[in-house]
């Protein structure tokens, strides 16, 4: 009985991602590339902006990296908490660009003074408590990135918000921010650090000295008494703040979720790149974010890409180690050299066979030559490779989450470093089909 055929499993290609369409829809307001770090997404962020505000958007760019490559790449000295416009940029649709970068600390001062009366901001402000708070808190980062994007939303004068997130998996942590930040603010430690202030008078110190004496004692002895004392003062002038903060979490988070954003999961072709990857878009479906797909940086191709890696090495073994077969004239001229029968009927073997002088610089020559595509043939090798284990993990990927649109963005020769070099990167992030040089 004749078996059947194996049939080879075929992955379906995988869609591809518009950004355009993406980036001129008016309904799209805010857009939040997120992914681990070293693979591009703050230059990312930087390309979509640009694209945008030349294709006639008014967009702000904000980024939570502390690196400094933004700034650099858009030509500007420094970025702050405020936005900056960017020059240099093409106008001529009408659209505008400026960038900025998260100020953690300036940005709890901003919701502080915004909040409190002048009075009590100043002592919330000149708490020590406060100050480690702002400035390092865990979580606060990305609680602060939340407040940011709410508040630039709520100016309604950019178009476009471009969010670049901090690396790794951290990236998501702000969906986590207010729930996190909430829980500290509403925890039973906060509320009995809060019950004095909120009893008052003397039944208040009754209280504090009676009911807290053995907590307030052992917190003392772990935490220190002037501490312990400042977190009290700390709660006590933030008690009217506390509900504010969670109910802007709350309302930035449902905007996240809202039709007019956009998540774009940043990656490289890689596996550990691409497994965050698809971390990132487990937890957006499972927080009803809506994603709108993978963007491939520093994809490798080849313009010889029909000369496989195997032919190449076996064209560079030929040429490094020739065998009889590939001599010009076969056997027959070793069997036919002085050296085989040595006889030596003329000093000068090239004389006798009225050969050039020059003959052993041009053998030299060609096997210069040789040695030289041999190399270039295992160097192509190497690359066919490379784009061999690159498309499988693309395959991997594109099996796993098939509904994920791609976009592939080639690798350049050298890092981005000004507008051009990001502009070139939004144009091969539009581009359907991307070149791939060699």
């Amino acid at each position: 009985m004749t078996p059947e055929p194996v049939q080879e499993r075929r992955i379906a290609p995988a869609r591809v991602l518009d950004i355009d369409p993406l980036l001129d829809d008016p309904e799209t307001r805010i857009v939040v590339c997120c992914g681990s770090g070293g693979v591009g997404k703050t230059t990312t962020a930087a390309a979509l902006g640009l694209r945008a505000a030349e294709r006639g958007r008014r967009v702000v760019v904000l980024t939570i990296d502390p690196a400094r490559r933004l700034a650099q790449s858009m030509g500007i000295d420094s970025l702050d908490n405020t936005p900056r416009r960017v020059k240099g940029i093409d106008e001529a649709a009408g659209g505008e660009l400026h960038a900025m970068m998260l100020d953690m600390k300036r940005t709890f001062d901003e919701i502080v003074e915004a909040h409190a009366d002048a009075e009590r901001a100043s002592a919330i402000l000149s708490n020590p408590f406060y100050q480690s708070l702002s400035a390092g808190f865990a979580g606060t980062q990305e609680y602060m990135a939340m407040e940011k994007l709410g508040q630039l939303r709520s100016r309604d004068e950019w178009d476009l918000i471009v969010v670049d997130t901090p690396p790794s998996r951290s990236a998501l942590d702000f969906l986590d921010a207010p729930k996190r930040l909430g829980s500290f603010l509403d925890g039973k430690l906060i509320r009995v650090l809060l019950a004095p202030a909120k009893v008052g008078g003397r039944a208040g110190m009754m209280f504090l000295n009676v009911g807290m004496s053995m907590m307030t004692g052992a917190l003392g002895k772990l935490l220190g008494g002037q501490l312990l004392k400042d977190v009290q003062t700390f709660v006590a002038a933030m008690d009217s703040m506390f509900g504010g903060f969670r109910t802007r979490a709350d309302a930035t988070y449902k905007l996240l979720q809202a039709p007019g954003t956009a998540f774009l999961v940043v990656a490289a072709p890689e596996r550990d790149a691409t497994r965050e990857a698809a971390y990132f878009v487990e937890r957006l479906a499972a927080e009803d974010m809506p994603l709108a797909g993978l963007v491939l940086n520093r994809v490798h191709g080849s313009g010889a890409a029909r000369l496989s890696a195997e032919r190449a090495l076996a064209a560079a073994e030929n040429l490094e180690e020739p065998r009889i077969v590939d001599q010009p004239d076969g056997k027959a001229e070793l069997r036919n050299s002085p050296e085989k029968d040595g006889s030596s009927n003329s000093p000068d073997p090239n004389a006798a066979a009225g050969a050039d002088p020059g003959t052993d610089s041009g053998a030299e020559h060609d096997r210069s030559a040789d040695e030289l595509t041999a190399g270039l043939l295992r160097l192509h090798a190497d690359r066919m490779h490379l784009l061999s284990r690159e498309q499988r993990t693309r395959d991997r990927f594109t099996a796993l989450h098939p509904e994920v649109a791609v976009a592939e963005v080639a690798a350049l020769p050298g890092d981005v470093h000004d507008l051009a070099g990001l502009r070139d990167i939004g144009n091969r992030l539009a581009a359907h089909r991307p070149e791939l040089p060699e």
